[in-house]
């Protein structure tokens, strides 16, 4: 069917059901105005539905005419009538049945909206907060949990300022620089206060006007925030400020308001409320609360996992796997929140090299641990990640909380067993064969098998990833030398499996030790994920 004859049946359905064609949005959408018909209802509210000519999107629905006996602010209702009846990614429309799914959109609208008038779903409008609190952007990096002045950076870029909210401004300031802002000589008196109650907007009265606004819906939230809350802006009275800049901290998400202190009169409704004082009558405006602290950016997408912040981790070898692994390292934490990764690697860049490396052309000639080390900087400004250009053999690592070799080379990795032994735990990853499987071995305890120890498995053909033997396959073009031929999607897969086992291991899942994925799948695995002992043969394990 075409999307001309498409629309056209879903144009004829809907005015079968009283609605009736009025034109087009500027984006190309179809536009219908009828009746959307509450579900238990006999009367209907006049609604406008948008409908996309290719049926990818959900149609849009707003209501013309807002019932007058719905309070100010209600869930799932916008301030200019856009109903929300299905969260954009829930549901996937069937094109290839425009019709019904169109159809069956406007009935669950009608079912949506009859809740609405019900007054049920009133807990949906906390989900729905930020939705009813929009304002000026802040952006906040912090790191601690100090409460009470805060440091606020006024950044400017293309006539555009920007608020930072920071307790390390030079942390802060590489952020916004890569970005592309300046920092200026202006100052916001900022407060940050802390309330154990979720947000959600008051039905009543919304939204908050005044000072004294914001302290009644406070009050029905948190009282002891809301007197926090007044001590601050009086505070800032006091210091003659030409306004202040609440941040609240609150379960799950931060929000703010700004309080201006123009000097306005006050007004009959806040002369009512407070007579003594006149801080209740200043007019207020919400700021969105954009967090942009290094726990947050690594947390956002594991909540319930911990990352690698705080930790001391050394990476050894920026090669194909160890350059993917660093970036997915920093995406978990690692550098951040007092936390340090080194990067250890003597080679450079070669043009060889670029076809499966994480780095590219702009870097070729560079040493890798230098250059990976100022692509992360450059991705993740607040990381602390440093670059050792050395053999690892003359390298001092100091005291670490992980080890990883990313090397692929057996002999290294057998030299770093024995001079980094348990209890600092080891993580070793590599690819066997021309990228046939990819496999990791985390090392914590002594009675643990080490990289060493495989060695001596395979040898009576123990442990070894695929039942039959590797395929022994080199490539080379003129004099660059022979090398392994693999994809860069191996070395992917082989850093990931590295950034699971890592976040594994601070999360205390050290089991199973040794991990395999197996790639070619013309090959049949031959060990499952296991936990190996450290093995009877073992020069390092039993010396």
């Amino acid at each position: 069917m075409s999307s001309v004859a498409a629309v056209a049946d879903v144009i004829e359905a809907f005015e079968r059901r009283g609605f009736e064609f009025v034109g087009k949005t500027e984006d190309g959408w179809f536009k219908l105005r009828g009746l959307l018909i509450p579900c238990g209802a006999v009367d209907g509210i006049a609604c406008e539905v948008q409908l996309d000519p290719a049926f990818f999107d959900l149609p849009r629905i707003r209501l013309l005419e807002i019932p007058p006996e719905l309070p100010k602010a209600v869930p799932h209702l916008g301030a200019d009538g856009s109903l929300c009846y299905l969260a954009k990614g829930t549901v996937v429309l069937d094109i290839y049945d425009p019709v019904g799914q169109s159809l069956a959109c406007l009935q669950r609208a009608s079912a949506v909206l009859g809740r609405i008038l019900k007054g049920e779903m009133i807990e949906d409008l906390a989900e729905e907060f930020f939705a009813y609190w929009s304002g000026w952007l802040c952006f906040v990096d912090m790191q601690g949990e100090d409460l009470g002045r805060q440091n606020c950076i006024v950044a400017q870029a293309h006539g555009n300022p920007l608020w930072f909210i920071t307790d390390n401004e030079e942390r802060t300031t590489k952020k916004l620089h890569s970005l592309g802002y300046q920092v200026t000589d202006r100052t916001v008196l900022t407060y940050r206060v802390k309330t154990t109650a979720q947000p959600r907007p008051l039905t009543s009265h919304w939204p908050p006007e005044t000072v004294g606004d914001v302290l009644a819906w406070q009050s029905t939230l948190d009282p002891r925030c809301r007197r926090k809350i007044h001590e601050r802006i009086k505070e800032g009275q006091s210091k003659k400020a030409n306004g202040v800049l609440i941040v609240i901290e609150s379960p799950l998400m931060t929000y703010g308001f700004v309080v201006l202190f123009d000097h306005q009169p006050l007004t009959h409704k806040a002369k009512l409320a407070d007579r003594r004082d006149s801080t209740f009558g200043l007019k207020v405006m919400p700021v969105s609360v954009i967090r942009i602290d290094d726990r947050y950016l690594a947390q956002r997408n594991i909540p319930k996992l911990r990352t690698l912040a705080g930790k001391r981790i050394a990476l050894v070898g920026c090669g194909t796997i160890g350059g993917y692994l660093s970036d997915m390292l920093v995406k978990a934490g690692a550098g951040t929140c007092g936390g340090k990764l080194t990067l250890v690697d003597f080679d450079a860049l070669l043009p060889q090299n670029i076809g499966r490396h994480r780095l590219g052309f702009p870097d070729l000639l560079s040493n890798k641990a230098e250059a990976m080390a100022q692509e992360l900087k450059r991705l993740s400004p607040g990381a602390e990640v440093h670059a050792l250009p050395v053999d690892v053999r003359q390298a001092q690592l100091g005291k670490l909380d992980l080890l990883i070799d990313a090397t692929g080379e057996e002999s290294l990795g057998h030299w770093l067993c024995g001079r980094y032994r348990a209890p600092t735990p080891m993580l070793s990853v590599w690819i066997e064969g021309p990228g046939t499987a990819v496999r990791a071995l985390l090392r914590t305890t002594a009675s643990g098998a080490c990289y060493r120890c495989l060695w001596h498995s395979h040898r009576r053909g123990e442990l070894r990833s695929t039942v039959d033997a590797l395929p022994n396959i080199l490539a080379g073009h003129g004099c660059e030398g022979l090398y392994v031929p693999f994809p860069a999607s191996v070395s992917v897969q082989a850093a990931s499996l590295g950034a699971d086992m890592a976040l594994d291991w601070i999360n205390g899942a050290h089991s199973p030790a040794l991990r395999t994925r197996l790639i070619d799948q013309t090959h049949q695995l031959a060990t499952s994920d296991c936990d190996p002992q450290r093995d009877r043969d073992c020069p390092l394990c039993n010396s």
